[in-house]
């Protein structure tokens, strides 16, 4: 029994025009999905993804009216996004560039080259080579070439005081395996353990910060709600089953339309999501027309008049 990979990751924007305008204008993800979060419906839920919203591709914003995230331990620090090859990493150095993005230098973290930015907003992000190896599927209206774009989730990295507490929830719970560690490669004094679930690759790992001396964050716009993981639709139930087994506190199966959520907090809060990779987004629009218009689940199509009237226009 095991996660395949990283599903998506959930952050959190005050801005949702300015966020659209970034994500799809300047690193050319397409918007696969404009619908509202279920729980909070006067908020935006958007997600970017591949040219075809592939599962391992997903980037998502609650758009909530807060105030900028207070950084520190307990949470989800960076989203590393893969791209293909060295020379994906020189041209997306020129265009971080050109558009004004706040960017570092191209470097090797872990044994592979990344380069780290931040939105306008201060999300924490990393284009990462992958190498090119596994499906890519880009996007034909992209501003960015299709050798060049983005081809999903790379390593997610977290934040913790205290290694072992969330190194046994994440071998004994999560199933995932330790297999590496290494410095941090902004301060040597860090050590980052590196977590591997499925076939393992950069779209399957989970790299855990140790900073004891942090405060602990205060969620906000520039921050991260959670991580999700993902799982063949044929074994969420035994994954509902093992977290009750296991007497792990979680929020029960929950039924997201385009795929079914597990929810648990490891032991420092970080909130983890288990999710099928099906059905997916086209089980309500084509894929030709993806993103195109405010979508919603059919239990939210009867509150669509009242969700529209609060909601502000975006591209």
């Amino acid at each position: 029994m095991q996660l395949h990979g990283i599903h998506h990751l959930t952050a959190v924007s005050a801005d949702a025009g300015g966020n659209h305008d970034f994500y799809t204008r300047v690193l050319g993800m397409r918007l696969v999905k404009k619908t509202v979060n279920q729980d909070d419906t006067s908020a935006y839920h958007l997600f970017y993804a591949d040219g075809i919203g592939s599962p391992g591709t997903d980037l998502t914003f609650f758009d909530w009216p807060v105030e900028r995230e207070q950084r520190g331990t307990n949470s989800i620090v960076r989203t590393a996004l893969r791209v293909a090859g060295e020379d994906a990493l020189e041209y997306w150095a020129e265009r971080l560039e050109e558009a004004g993005v706040r960017r570092g230098p191209v470097r090797e973290v872990d044994g592979r080259r990344q380069l780290d930015f931040e939105d306008p907003e201060g999300q924490r992000l990393s284009l990462l080579d992958d190498g090119g190896a596994g499906p890519a599927h880009p996007w034909s209206r992209s501003p960015v070439p299709e050798a060049h774009q983005i081809r999903g989730l790379g390593p997610i990295t977290i934040s913790v005081p205290e290694l072992g507490p969330s190194d046994r929830f994440l071998r004994e719970v999560m199933a995932m395996r330790p297999v590496r560690s290494h410095a941090a490669p902004d301060t040597l004094a860090v050590t980052v353990q590196v977590y591997e679930m499925g076939e393992g690759g950069p779209g399957a790992e989970l790299h855990v910060r140790v900073e004891p001396d942090l405060p602990p964050a205060q969620q906000g716009a520039g921050g991260v709600h959670h991580v999700a993981f993902r799982v063949r639709d044929e074994e969420y139930a035994a994954w509902v089953e093992r977290l009750q087994r296991l007497g792990i506190r979680s929020s029960g199966p929950v039924d997201r339309f385009w795929f079914r959520s597990l929810y648990t907090r490891e032991p420092n809060g970080i909130l983890y999501e288990i999710a099928t990779e099906g059905p997916g987004f086209t089980a309500d629009e084509s894929l030709e027309t993806l993103g195109d218009r405010l979508v919603l689940p059919p239990f939210l199509e009867p509150q669509r008049a009242a969700i529209e009237r609060r909601l502000k226009p975006i591209g």
